[in-house]
């Protein structure tokens, strides 16, 4: 069963809610899934998933210092995880979801990760403005089909 790694952080509980809605719907599509704050996650643990899926809120446009600080960190393991699959989530109280999944999205290129966007949904990854509600439940669940789908892939392909 391929393993995904949750990487999130989370001051108002919004992006912890978005996390698990993924994490669940993850799990009903058959994979194994860690679902962890960034403060209570080591960067060794990147090596030990198929795939990795990071949240943060939205400041300034951009992803949380902490999650900066682990992608940072993740350094130690440039090439190591090369060919994994990647994807990332955000909320926002207003705007810049958006660009804040892509600078998150880029260090996972930088590390050679395969990232799949969504041509008839949200195109970089799935973002909540405000507190979650059920549209983000459903989005969840596409985000998480569609990256459990490309992990399941990418592992057969490899056997």
């Amino acid at each position: 069963m391929p393993k995904v790694l949750i990487v999130y952080h989370s001051r108002t509980g919004h992006t912890d809610l978005m996390a698990r809605r993924i994490r669940d719907a993850l799990e009903q599509e058959g994979l194994e899934v860690t679902c962890r704050r960034v403060e209570d996650t080591d960067v060794d643990e990147l090596l030990d998933a198929e795939g990795v899926i990071i949240g943060s809120p939205t400041y300034y446009g951009t992803m949380a210092a902490e999650i900066k600080r682990f992608l940072d960190e993740s350094i130690m393991h440039h090439t190591r995880l090369d060919g994994k699959v990647g994807a990332a989530f955000a909320t926002a109280g207003s705007t810049g979801q958006e660009t804040t999944i892509l600078s998150i999205l880029e260090a996972l290129l930088i590390h050679g990760m395969i990232i799949q966007g969504d041509c008839n949904g949200l195109h970089y990854g799935v973002t909540t403005m405000g507190e979650p509600h059920a549209a983000d439940e459903q989005n969840c669940r596409r985000f998480a089909h569609r990256f459990a789908r490309l992990v399941n892939r990418i592992c057969e392909a490899r056997q």
